[in-house]
This record gives C-alpha cells, structure tokens and sequence, in this order.
C-alpha cells in the first residue's frame, strides 16, 4: 500500500514565483519578519531600503509559519496574537488585562503556533522517515520469503521429479503422497505470510490514517485546535512483530528397491523457534535522504557480486570501426531503438547515420560540446538551441518542430528517460545552472538547483543521463566532477576523478548500474559504481594508438559500448560485460 507524500521543508518543490507584484522569478528566499517571498534580486531591492535592513530574510525552505488571522470573540476588533501559559488559551492583548487573567504568564502566540506546526511536522516526518519506509521494508521481506518459499518449493519438486523418473513404475504412489505433504506445508507457510501481509496493510493503513489527522491539523485555522495538541497525544503504535517463516528442505535418499519413500526422500521443515525479523529502533533510524532499506542493501549486495562476476579488466574487446561522414569530431552520440544513432560535433553539425557509418541526413545547429541531444522513446530527437532558448523536435519522418521553450534559462544537455520519458535539461542563465524535468509532453514539473545547505549543485552541466535506479547523473565540466542526484533532486555524492586532475564529458549508464564516462584530462573512461565508487580505469591510452582519445560515449540494448573519439570521425564500438 503507497501513500501519497506531501510537500516538506527540504524537498523538491514545482515552481514557486516571486511574491513581488509583476515580477515572475522563482522565489528562493522568505522574509520571516514581514512573511513575504521573494526571488534573488527583490532580496536584495528589500534589504536595501532603510526600515528593512533588521528583517530576518532566509531560505523560502527555513521559513516561519504566519500566524493565522482570528479575530477575537469578545473584542472582536482585536486579533488573536498571545497564549495565556496558566490557562493555556489563545488571547489577544486586550483579553490579558482581564480579571480571570490577572498575574499569569503571556507568550507570542506566532511563536507557540511555529513550534505546534513543528512538532506536528516532525510527526508526519517520522511516519514518512521511519514508519512506514520500516512497515514497508518489512512487508516487502513478507513477498519476497513468500517469492523465495515458492522457489524452493519448485525446487523441490523437480528434484522429486528428477529421482521418480528412474524408478517411475514404482514411485508413483509414494511421490503422490509426497506432493501432497509439500502442498500442505507451502499452504501452511503462506497462509502465515498472508497472515503477515494484512497485519502491515493494516498497519500501513493506519499510519495513513494517522498522517491525514496530523495534516488536519496543519490545515485547521483554528488555534484552540493547536494549542490542544499535547507530545503525549502523537505516540505512533509500535511496528507489529513478524517471524520469518520456516523454510521446507528436501533430502535426497539411496536408491533401492524394497522402499520407495526412502528413494524419492522426505520433505522437513525444521522444528524450531522461527526467527523473530529485525526492525531498526527509532532512535537510530537515518535521516529521509539516507534511508535504504534491507530489501534495497540486499539488492545493493547482489548488484556488488553481480558487477564482480561480469567484469573483467581485461574483458574490453575492440568489434568494430565506423567512419561518419559530414563531422569532424564526434563529442556526443544518441541512439534510437532503430539501427541509426545521432552524432554532433563541436561545430553544431547534427548528422543522423546507420550502424555502416553511411549518412541519412545532417542538421546545423547552434550546438558545440555538450550532450545536447537526444532520442525519445517514441523515436523522435530532440536538441537544444541555447541561442534561442527552447528545444526542437526531429520526428521520424525528418520534420523539425519548435517542441518547447525554456524562459529565461538556456538549455545545454539533454536526455530522455528510458523509465518514464522525461526529459532531463541541464541549463543556465546569470552564472547559476539546474537540472530541470519535464514530462514527455514538454510540462515542467521539477527544478534541481541547490543541496540541502542551498548551495548551487551545478556549474555547466554538460552531459546528463539517467540510470536504470533513477539517480540523475550530470558530467559538469567547470566543476570539474560527476554530480548525481536521486529522482527527488536530493545530492547523493559528486565524484572527482582517481588519483589525479579530473575533466569529465560524454557520461552514461548500463544494466549495472554503472556511471561510465569519459575523463579528457587523463585520456580515458572511468568504471563507477551506483554509489560512485571507483571500479576501473576502462578504457587507457593504450587503447588511443591509433585514434585520439575517447570523447563520448553510449551503451546499446545489447550492452555494446560507442565510443565517440576527439579530432576525428571515428566512431570505436566495444564489448565490455560478459
């Protein structure tokens, strides 16, 4: 069961305007003392009038709740703006000089209603953070021991088979009996499991239900609705233990002919205490953007062996040389699901050719050295005119097309998602750069910019891929790294290069999730893992003899690597994975 998370401090959010009348930039800072958001430069226009210059001006995402407007019920020209401490009821400054309230204790009720709407914040936080990622991550251990208890029992059936067919005019009965037995134990077993399913559906239910109270009261204007709110009234129902089910194993007997049963063996499920499954303790549960779950580390794992058992230093082997007319270079490659791929040069020439090198069309673009094209799933491709700031389109029946435009930001490199078929835009304007999505339809709906400090990510994104985990995953050339964000735009690691200067340009990904891309300063192709670990060095000068070094590059359905080289039309395809 998902739920549906709403928008929270720290997170990716759609585009917000400037607050300022007529003006339309994005609003990144928030004024706490006049509670007004505002863009970079209306910052700046505000802070340098005389009667601003005390206001507190912050990040829009490190801003203070406005107290809600509520006018007073016994002097109803007054606003509701302290909170009486002995009588813990919300007042206004007319109602303190009241009798019934005469010698107690008043605070600024803006600052108790900020602190309520923290403490409610910091309880859906912990339901989204720890709750229902930990309910969920069990749960998700429920279907895989309910995948993995059919695996086994298949298994074991066809090793039972496998023994009967020698003996078959003999075995038939007793492996009836047999298959009965393991039906009776796998219907056992995953009646549990179902059993273990609903109790976390339940659950999960109820922590939905939960969250829609909490959000209740961040939506009530209604002080006395918070204020009422006590740290004792939000415990959340502990995570409900599970056990993890016993597992049926097969042994396998000696052949004879006086018995049967012993020939065909016996199904067990070991009598013991079933294992109890492990649930992280709150207090130690990680962050929202650190959180993975055992499910997650456990494919992690599997990845890790995975990548050991299919790569091989020495497992790079040259197939074969193409020579496209009509570029003198080749600093970007696209490929479509068809046997043609789209390749560009420094010189804004855009030539579409087959798998033989032969050339089907060339464009003249406004492009240079920066991935600024790409093929969507429909096959159609896409490019970038920074000069004009908006994206054409190349359908397959070669019609160019004014596809979207980008504002004030002009776009640099491209990519289509192979998930969903978004797009991903690296772009600039006025020495800052993001990476922007939009749907396949050309919407916009998500602008990465900063960490979680509001320090800027990017300097000039020039290359940009997605992998196969959702990681967004940008060569910046002026900052010299490989910078990856996961799919919610939260800064995962930037990688710098191995043991020497690093100048990163054509980057992509394959079924392992691995970051290849290409290192100009060292004239090679760095090997990373998903978590940008250092894997290999792939491609050498060793392997430059002839050609100049590697460029851009790009992996194929069939996991064949292009590799685009530097100063000549020469496009290099190799085998890398076994």
């Amino acid at each position: 069961m998902a739920l549906s998370k709403p928008i929270m401090q720290g997170t990716p959010q759609h585009f917000l305007e400037c607050g300022t009348e007529d003006c339309e930039k994005n609003c990144e800072f928030y004024c706490n003392s006049c509670h007004h958001g505002m863009c970079k430069n209306c910052r700046d226009l505000h802070l340098k009038i005389q009667e601003n210059q005390n206001h507190e001006v912050v990040l829009y995402q490190q801003r203070k709740r406005q107290l809600p407007v509520e006018k007073c019920k016994i002097h109803p020209t007054k606003e509701i703006d302290i909170l009486c401490e002995e009588c813990n009821v919300p007042l206004c400054s007319k109602c303190s000089t009241m009798q019934e309230h005469r010698g107690h204790q008043f605070f600024d009720l803006e600052m108790v209603y900020t602190d309520k709407f923290k403490l409610c914040q910091k309880e859906i936080s912990k339901i989204y953070n720890y709750f229902i990622p930990t309910a969920q991550d069990v749960l998700s251990q429920v279907r895989e021991d309910v995948t993995e208890i059919k695996n086994i029992t298949d298994i074991i059936r066809t090793s039972m088979k496998a023994e009967a067919e020698i003996l078959k005019s003999i075995v038939d009965t007793v492996l009836s009996d047999n298959m009965e037995e393991l039906d009776q134990i796998e219907q056992s077993v995953l009646e549990d499991l179902k059993s273990q399913e609903k109790t976390y559906n339940n659950y999960i239910a109820y922590l939905s239900d939960l969250v829609k109270e909490y959000q209740s009261y961040l939506a009530s204007t209604e002080l006395t609705k918070f204020t009422s709110i006590l740290p004792e009234n939000l415990e959340i129902k502990s995570i409900p233990e599970t056990t993890k089910p016993i597992k049926p194993e097969f042994f396998s007997a000696q052949y004879t002919e006086n018995d049967v049963a012993s020939l065909l063996g016996k199904i067990t499920v070991t009598d013991r205490k079933r294992e109890a499954r492990r649930v992280k303790p709150m207090e130690i549960a990680p962050s929202s953007s650190s959180i993975k779950s055992a499910s997650e580390q456990s494919k992690q794992d599997k990845q890790v062996k995975s990548d050991k058992k299919h790569l091989s230093a020495r497992s790079v082997n040259k197939v074969r040389e193409l020579n496209v007319p009509g570029v003198s270079n080749v600093y970007h490659i696209s490929l479509g699901q068809s046997d043609k791929l789209w390749i560009s040069n420094d010189n804004g020439v855009l030539v579409q050719a087959d798998l033989q090198g032969n050339m089907i069309q060339k464009i003249k673009t406004s492009g240079g050295m920066e991935g600024y094209h790409t093929v969507t799933q429909e096959g159609d491709m896409l490019y970038t005119d920074g000069n004009k700031k908006l994206i054409n389109k190349v359908t397959k029946d070669n019609n160019i097309t004014e596809f979207l435009k980008t504002g004030d930001w002009e776009p640099y490199s491209i990519h289509s998602s192979i998930i969903n078929g978004d797009l991903l835009v690296g772009m600039w304007k006025d020495k800052e750069a993001r990476v922007t999505r939009y749907s396949k339809t050309g919407k916009e709906v998500q602008n990465i910019q900063r960490d979680n400090k509001g320090q800027g990510l990017y300097g000039v994104p020039t290359y940009i891929t997605e992998n196969i985990n959702g990681d967004i995953c940008t060569s910046d050339w002026e900052k010299k790294s490989v910078v990856v964000v996961n799919k919610s735009g939260q800064h995962r690691f930037s990688y710098t290069g191995h043991e020497s200067k690093f100048s990163p340009f054509g980057i992509c990904t394959d079924v392992f999730c691995h970051i290849l891309v290409c290192d100009r300063y060292s004239e090679t192709v760095h090997l990373l893992d998903q978590d940008g670990q250092f894997l290999s060095l792939l491609l050498t000068q060793q392997h430059w003899v002839k050609h100049p070094k590697a460029c851009s590059l790009c992996v194929d359905d069939e996991n064949n690597l292009f590799v685009g080289q530097l100063d000549t039309n020469t496009l290099t395809v190799y085998t890398y994975l076994k």
